[in-house]
This record gives C-alpha cells, structure tokens and sequence, in this order.
C-alpha cells in the first residue's frame, strides 16, 4: 500500500511537469507557426466529424464518436509533433552550437563531445560516437572548415586507427546535411562496431583530451526521436 501510494504521488507530481513543458513548447511554436493552434484544432475537428459522420450512416453513432475522438486526439498530436519540430529546427538554424544541440539529443548509443575542434572565427567541429564509429560534424564557414576536419581526421587516425571516420558539413547546399536531416542521416549510418568496441573507442579519445568549450546552445524545444522531444526546465535526446 504505502509503495502504491508512493507511486500515484510520484505520478502526480510528474503530471503537471508533463503539462507544463506541452504548454511550453506550444507557446515556443506558436510564435513561429502562429497558426499552429487552429491548424491542429482543424484537424481535429475533420477527423472526429468524420469518423462520427460515418457513425450515423452505420448506424452505429456512439461507437464511431468514441473511436473518432481518439483519432482525433492523435492526429493532433502528430499535427502538432511535426510542426513544432519545424519551427524548432528554424529556430535553430545558423545559432551557434545547434548541431551540439541536435547531437546530444541522438538518442542512446551514442557519446557526444561538443567542440572538438574551433577556430578564431568560431566555425566548430563536434563529434560523436556510436556503433557506426566517429562522426565529425562541422558547422560554420565551409572553406574554413576544410581545414578544421582534416586537422581532426589526421588526429582521430593517429589515435583510433581501425575505426571508421565519417565526417558531414551542416548546412543547405549541395553536398552539406541540413540541421533538421542530421539526426536521421547518423541513424542511417551501417552499424560496424560492437559496444565494447564503441566504449573502447571513447576511453581513447577521452585520454586523448579534448578542447571543451562552453558554447550557447540553443534555447527552445529540442527535437527527439520521431517528432518534438518536450525541453527540460525550458532549455532546449
């Protein structure tokens, strides 16, 4: 009794967390998608008509109302997942530290390690591992950064010599991996190593060292695995 009675309060507590990071990251995605409300409202509204519509002509109303209602709640809930994590990722765009941002929400299996590697104008290298090996990301000027991901290749094969090295550039162009594809596009990558092999790889590098910097991240909600991640305290897996 008394660890059920611990549980409903822990769920208590937790609920009006869950409550107020939904309602955060409404508020975030409101002010750059101002027509996200009605726009999720609608699409609530057509599938439970719909779905009741179609109860009526059955003759079945109150079993078609109950199951429009619930799809209707989820197909608000996409609606909303995918057009905050839009405005998220626009948000983001060209702030400094937003690839850190996206990679240290990858998800489990992979360590990252912010700002390996930087120059006086601030174009940045991170990186992260996983089972896919080490991945350099670069954000910033693309002729400068040349210079940075070569300097840090050499450096990763002087150190880890048998595991594969991938590095992407952020970025619109051709040739570059948009912010808002970089975490499906490391997902992507063929799994060549095993987990003590990742976690032998990330005891190298970590004795290796690395230049840590204390670079802003972006604020607002963080996108996540399939769709909005809600942010933690109001900070933008």
């Amino acid at each position: 009794m008394a660890r059920k009675a611990q549980a409903d309060s822990a769920d208590a507590t937790a609920n009006p967390g869950r409550l107020k990071q939904i309602a955060l990251t409404y508020k975030m995605t409101r002010k750059a998608d101002p027509k996200v409300g009605l726009v999720v409202a609608g699409v609530g509204v057509v599938v439970f008509g719909v779905l009741l519509a179609i109860g009526f002509l059955i003759g079945h109303p109150v079993y078609l109302g109950i199951l429009g209602f619930l799809l209707a709640f989820l197909a608000m809930a996409i609606v909303f997942g995918r057009r905050a994590e839009r405005a998220a990722f626009g948000q983001m765009e060209g702030q400094p530290g937003a690839a850190a941002a996206v990679l240290q929400n990858i998800g489990r299996g992979w360590t990252t390690t912010p700002a390996v590697a930087m120059n006086r104008n601030q174009d940045v290298v991170h990186r992260a591992v996983g089972k896919a090996g080490i991945v350099l990301i670069a954000e910033g000027n693309p002729n400068r950064l040349r210079t940075l991901l070569a300097a840090e290749k050499r450096r990763m094969a002087r150190i880890v010599v048998d595991v594969p090295v991938h590095d992407f550039v952020i970025g619109n162009d051709e040739g570059q991996v948009p912010l808002k594809k970089l975490r499906t596009t490391l997902l992507k990558l063929p799994r060549v190593l095993a987990g003590p092999q990742v976690t032998a790889t990330n005891d190298r590098l970590r004795a290796m060292g690395d230049l840590m910097s204390n670079m802003p991240m972006p604020k607002g909600p963080m996108p996540g695995r399939g769709g909005m991640r809600m942010p933690r305290g109001g900070k933008m897996r």
